[in-house]
């Protein structure tokens, strides 16, 4: 796990902030070189893409926040940090400034801090939650610029999959996002000591410290990257240059991902949160698959000429 990449003027670069940064920065180029090539305004799908960077991370970070499962930790964070516990050696607690608190072997934070909640470059982002905010507003933005929607939409729905390719790459080199235990062999992989793998072990027992390295694990982050790959190239290379409607392209990827997304949630380990058997992500994806059924109807509906009248 590499949670940093490098150093730019002596601060770490996280892993996770430079992927997610990489996913938008090329899904925003490839978005822009095809309203180029299909003869609409580049420009407001540059503008778009930096909206949505905005707005989607603001989105993610707000829903990881209060479905997750650290919500009392943040809280916490900003009124009563000495029930705030970081499972991580002594050595590190030092580097991160903290108070080691030998009775509990944790990490302590030295001072308070009310703004933790919104450090998403430091990871922990709901990937739904960005999608809903930057929807909404992409779609008063396009309806604003006098934009296409539907054919805007489509463009979203053959780029977002190019984006979350590299955001999932950067959730493997964070470490979060992590699987259940499994045998091991080619399909697992073990995180180090001191990863939100090993701390989840640790406190299920799995694990006698925090500080040994995870058990082999599913590398969920690493099954959704290739699957969002494999559902960017599906959506540009087959489904674009076939569809029978203006919005197809955008129902697809969301239904493909809503699916992909559904059956990981069984093989990941990582709190996310949830309501009757099924996680935070699974209830929402259940959520889009009604969504895209329904549209489908509508858009496929309007997109057919109406029947000929026949003449008396």
């Amino acid at each position: 796990m590499h949670s940093r990449l490098f150093d730019l003027f002596g601060e770490p670069v996280p892993a996770y902030f430079t992927m997610l940064m990489l996913g938008f920065a090329l899904a925003t180029l490839v978005g822009s070189r095809w309203a180029k090539r299909s003869g609409f305004d580049h420009n407001t799908v540059i503008d778009l893409g930096l909206y949505a960077l905005i707005f989607g991370v603001g989105g993610a970070r707000i829903l990881h926040v209060i479905a997750d499962g650290y919500f009392w930790d943040y809280v916490h964070l900003c009124t009563d940090p000495s029930k705030v516990g970081w499972q991580i050696t002594h050595a590190e607690c030092s580097a991160v400034e903290g108070l080691w608190d030998a009775a509990a072997n944790v990490c302590r934070p030295a001072a308070r801090d009310c703004f933790a909640w919104a450090e998403f470059w430091n990871g922990g982002l709901a990937y739904y939650g960005g999608l809903v905010a930057a929807t909404i507003f992409g779609v008063y933005f396009l309806k604003k610029e006098r934009f296409p929607l539907l054919k805007g939409a489509d463009m979203v729905g053959m780029v977002v999959p190019l984006g979350l390719f590299f955001g999932r790459l950067g959730c493997f080199l964070g470490g979060c996002c992590f699987g259940q235990p499994v045998h091991e062999g080619v399909l697992s992989v073990v995180f180090p000591g001191g990863s939100p793998a090993s701390e989840a072990e640790w406190k299920l027992g799995l694990l006698s410290s925090p500080n040994l390295a995870s058990l082999p694990v599913y590398p969920t982050q690493l099954y959704e990257s290739l699957g969002s790959l494999a559902i960017a190239a599906f959506c540009m290379l087959w489904v674009h240059p076939r569809k029978r409607f203006d919005g197809q392209v955008m129902l697809v990827f969301l239904a493909l991902y809503a699916i992909l997304r559904f059956v990981l949630e069984f093989y990941r380990a990582d709190d996310r949160g949830g309501l009757f058997g099924m996680s935070t992500s699974q209830l929402i994806g259940v959520g889009i698959l009604g969504v895209v059924a329904y549209l489908w109807g509508e858009l496929k509906k309007r997109a057919t000429p109406p029947a000929a009248t026949p003449e008396a």
